[in-house]
């Protein structure tokens, strides 16, 4: 397997470059839900729709304060190797032996203070609306082993007002190892509400990016009555 080697210039200038990626695509990233604070090391799962997620995984672990982490498949990974400076760690999808060799390798990452390892339990991109979803046995097998703590996540990418997309991140409650089926129904609910948003109100900012046109605009036309 490919482990994760964050940190040291290269750490560095590859997640600068992200931010900047990240600001330069989105409006902004938002939450609803408490985040928890970075401490006991969190098992966090989300849906995987966007190639985006790996990267608003990293953006939001750097907003909550989290020492961010991400299961990836191997051979994305050898492609991207880059990515393992962020964080990302590898798995072969399919061989038991791989399998047992990460899930030791994240067991370790979660008995370390303040981590965030982040899984994708579907397996392979599917689509938002999907239902019902399925998960693969790892995130089950690893929330015991570990007994960390395990954080539901739902992931959605939608249009706003603005002429880039919003990213809205719901975040569910903190909860102890559970049943497979358990944690399909608990971001099951997660996707559907917010599923279901209309606007950003109820949404808490945590990275915010460029100003579209009509945006910038406006504050032109707020900073031109300021000064009459």
């Amino acid at each position: 397997m490919i482990p994760a080697r964050k940190g040291g210039p290269l750490g560095w200038a590859w997640g600068r470059y992200i931010d900047h990626k990240f600001r330069a695509t989105f409006r902004a990233l938002w939450t609803r839900g408490a985040l928890p604070d970075a401490g006991t090391p969190l098992l966090v799962y989300a849906n995987h729709t966007n190639w985006w997620d790996g990267f608003v995984a990293h953006q939001l672990c750097r907003a909550a304060g989290w020492e961010g982490y991400c299961m990836m498949e191997e051979q994305n990974l050898t492609r991207y190797r880059f990515l393992a400076r962020l964080g990302a760690f590898s798995v072969r999808r399919g061989e038991a032996g791989s399998a047992v060799e990460t899930l030791r390798y994240a067991k370790g990452l979660l008995s370390r203070p303040g981590a965030a390892v982040f899984l994708f339990p579907q397996g392979k991109l599917s689509p938002f609306a999907a239902r019902p979803l399925r998960f693969e046995r790892g995130l089950e097998v690893l929330a015991r082993r570990s007994g960390a703590r395990c954080l539901p996540l739902a992931l959605r990418y939608a249009f706003f007002e603005g002429e880039r997309p919003d990213v809205l991140c719901e975040v569910g409650p903190v909860h102890a190892p559970l049943p497979l089926a358990e944690c399909e129904a608990r971001l099951t609910s997660l996707l559907d509400a917010v599923s279901a948003a209309q606007d950003v109100s109820e949404f808490t900012p945590r990275v915010q990016g460029a100003r579209g046109v009509a945006e910038t605009w406006d504050r032109v036309r707020g900073l031109s009555r300021e000064g009459a």
